[in-house]
């Protein structure tokens, strides 16, 4: 029997054995190679601080991270757990904070997928901004790290107390459109993003490395469960009753969307009987609004015209997602279809 064909058939006997009902575990050792399907890196069995381990290299120095797939991994909701380390390899002096992480959700030839990624020697910084950069989520293509920051800042990363050269155990926890991260065993999350950003609603796991450093990935273990019931491509057209609430307002307002392909244009009432064009985008259920948004006085920040935006998924006849009124707020909005209005998906 071929390595690959051993590693498959121990897969396999794990999953039947043992679990409860709605869930299927599989058991990743990591100390064998076979299998795993490399882009753009290497990777070799080793040894770490005493642990057996998988070490995972990018084969080129440029920016640009690799990662290897796991076949026979594929997720949907769950939960995915392995411990991880980094060493750093560039000159002192030379600043680079260690990223390493894991994908879910991945198409099977690496294209697009979901990400948590640490970057350990971020939280040892005197700079509290860049502690804040040392757990990060973002999404491919698309959805990035700059693009998430600079569009909804320190939405989708955080502080955590980790360290580079230490292992660190990770937990994933997806359900839905949900996911959080958790780091050495506690039970509060270091991270939530509620509105991935993604399409993919199932797909494989994947171990990311970056260049200049020696990832290790060891004990990965992946835990199915029930999947919510969900589903991509519910249209925006319609009527839709907007509640939206943040750190600095609250609001609730009607929001009417025409969808033509991929872009959106309608109106919502900022105030009653008081409307204001709103421009936007859909993409398999995913939608991306913006309109002029006037900033009410007597509230923290200069009254004035600026503008909001709006993102999120559309599920049925309701909706959410996150808010962001530019330099004054930021928040969650949902919303609800209303009947006249509502339409087969």
């Amino acid at each position: 029997m071929s390595g690959r064909a051993f590693c498959l058939l121990m897969i396999a006997m794990v999953s039947a054995a043992g679990n409860a009902p709605g869930q299927n575990l599989r058991s990743f050792p990591l100390t064998d190679v076979s299998g795993l399907e490399a882009h753009n890196v290497k990777f070799e069995q080793a040894t770490y601080q005493g642990r057996k381990a998988l070490l995972v290299t990018t084969l080129k120095e440029e920016d640009s991270a690799g990662f290897a797939l796991l076949p026979g991994s594929d997720i949907q909701d769950g939960t995915i757990e392995v411990d991880v380390a980094v060493k750093i390899l560039t000159p002192p002096g030379v600043r680079m904070p260690g990223f390493t992480g894991v994908m879910f959700r991945a198409k099977p030839d690496g294209s697009e997928y979901e990400l948590f990624y640490l970057r350990p020697k971020n939280a040892l910084a005197e700079n509290q901004s860049m502690r804040n950069h040392a757990v990060q989520y973002s999404s491919e293509p698309g959805y990035g790290w700059y693009k998430l920051r600079r569009e909804w800042p320190f939405v989708y990363e955080s502080y955590a107390e980790i360290e580079p050269e230490k292992w660190t155990h990770l937990k994933i926890e997806v359900a839905g459109r949900v996911a959080r991260i958790y780091l050495n065993g506690s039970t509060k999350p270091s991270l939530v993003v509620d509105g991935l950003k993604g399409a993919n609603l199932h797909g494989v796991v994947g171990l990311w490395a970056y260049p200049q450093e020696e990832s290790y990935f060891a004990n990965l273990r992946i835990t199915s469960a029930a999947a919510a019931p969900i589903k991509n491509g519910s249209d925006a057209s319609g009527v839709w009753d907007v509640k939206a609430g943040t750190d600095a307002i609250g609001f609730e307002s009607s929001l009417k969307l025409t969808r033509a392909g991929n872009q959106l244009s309608g109106t919502v009432e900022i105030e009653p009987g008081k409307t204001v064009a709103v421009t936007g985008t859909w993409r398999d259920g995913y939608v991306e609004l913006s309109f002029p948004f006037e900033w009410p006085a007597g509230r923290d920040g200069a009254a004035g015209s600026m503008t909001a935006f709006m993102d999120g998924w559309i599920d049925g006849d309701g909706a959410k997602g996150r808010i962001r009124v530019e330099g004054r707020a930021d928040g969650m909005w949902t919303a609800i279809r209303k009947r006249e209005s509502a339409k087969a998906d």
